[in-house]
């Protein structure tokens, strides 16, 4: 069972410059709350209370200032500081300590997923016990991304950004691994980027026939919010969706009220947290 969570935060944030040159993009509000929230509710979604957030260099006390330790939401939550990023699979290196001989998952702080059966899915996930897992959904643009090809349900070959390809499922920004992902991370070599590619640690579990896949499935969502196109159009998609159905997306009190880690006089704690806002009049809500 996987109980640690690591979201990788840092990077430069260059797609969306000159927003991100005083601020993490993480940090940029998603509609009515930080960009961090959603990434960070995939984890509590999934069962997930011990979470390793991964920040540029000087950038803890922001994260700091709006997540705490978890305490509000019945996690724990570590920090680490990122010199500079050297790609995906340095996160697991740079949380070698906090992964300590487990299994892991990985989200990506830019990446946003909304699907009916997320939950159950992400649960599913979890019980992870050898090899590494990953979450698969269709694009219409399958060059700009890494793309798996599958057959007989099978993961058959990974290819970064193809420039000709018959499939259009798109690696997205969750993963899943066994504890021997830190192990196997130390012995990547940098691509011709002069980064660790996420790509060439899947092949490495894909070779040994200890990748499997997950699918979002059609009437799910998968957006990259690292370029402002997709930042906006995330905004737009959560608007709509709280506006026409009432319930907020990645209210990460609300999961953990549900869950039971945390009561209703934490939950009144956040309310003078937050202050006067619409987000602590639906924290209200939840009280009755």
């Amino acid at each position: 069972m996987i109980k640690k969570g690591i979201i990788l935060a840092g990077g430069l944030g260059s797609r969306m410059s000159p927003i991100t040159k005083s601020v993490n993009k993480q940090l940029l509000p998603i509609y009515d709350k930080p960009l961090i929230y959603y990434p960070l509710s995939v984890l509590m979604l999934a069962g997930i209370k011990e979470v390793l957030i991964i920040v540029n260099r000087g950038q803890v006390s922001q994260f700091k200032k709006i997540l705490k330790n978890g305490e509000n939401f019945g996690i724990k939550i570590q920090y680490k500081e990122q010199k500079q990023p050297n790609g995906l699979p340095e996160a697991f290196i740079i949380g070698e300590k906090f992964i300590d001989k487990n299994g892991v998952a990985l989200i990506l702080g830019d990446n946003f997923f909304y699907a009916q059966s997320l939950t159950k899915t992400l649960q599913n996930a979890t019980k992870l016990k050898n090899g590494a897992k990953v979450f698969l959904h269709p694009v219409s643009n399958p060059k700009l991304y890494g793309i798996a090809s599958i057959k007989n349900k099978k993961i058959v070959s990974l290819k970064e950004k193809p420039t000709s390809t018959n499939s259009n499922l798109a690696v997205t920004g969750l993963y899943f691994f066994d504890k021997n992902v830190v192990s196997i991370s130390k012995t990547l070599k940098p691509s011709k980027r002069k980064e660790l590619e996420i790509i060439d640690l899947l092949n490495i579990y894909r070779k040994k026939n200890r990748l499997s896949a997950e699918f979002l499935g059609r009437g799910g969502a998968w957006l990259d919010a690292g370029s402002i196109d997709d930042y906006y159009d995330t905004t737009s998609f959560v608007s709509a969706i709280q506006k026409r159905q009432g319930f907020k997306i990645a209210c990460l009190e609300e999961i953990a009220l549900t869950k039971k880690w945390i009561n209703k006089n934490t939950l009144k704690e956040s309310i003078k947290f937050y202050g006067n806002c619409d987000y602590s009049k639906y924290l209200r809500r939840l009280l009755f």
